[in-house]
């Protein structure tokens, strides 16, 4: 992902509310399959890392990453932005 492609994500995704919240359970295959079930509806996603959290943001994202097959967008403080291409329901054209 080209830096103008990952630029044009942080401003879609500023405009998003957060659809799932991380808690002191951190990340459970529960939340990993429900983020992935997100992905078949939306490419953008936003997700909240809350204060009972004892884990890195950072790292909660790059796992997250790996397990749906997604991207890191950004983590700011505690929040995630993970983006990954839809087949089927491509709503979002990236820039060259």
């Amino acid at each position: 992902m080209t830096s103008k492609q990952r630029a044009y994500l942080k401003s879609l995704a500023s405009n998003l509310e957060p659809i799932f919240q991380i808690g002191k359970g951190s990340l459970t295959p529960e939340v990993t399959e429900a983020v992935s079930e997100a992905f078949n509806k939306r490419e953008l996603i936003k997700i909240t890392v809350l204060k009972n959290c004892l884990d890195d943001p950072k790292a909660i994202a790059e796992t997250l990453a790996d397990r749906t097959r997604s991207q890191v967008v950004h983590v700011i403080g505690r929040k995630i932005v993970l983006y990954k291409e839809s087949k089927d329901h491509k709503k979002i054209e990236l820039p060259k």
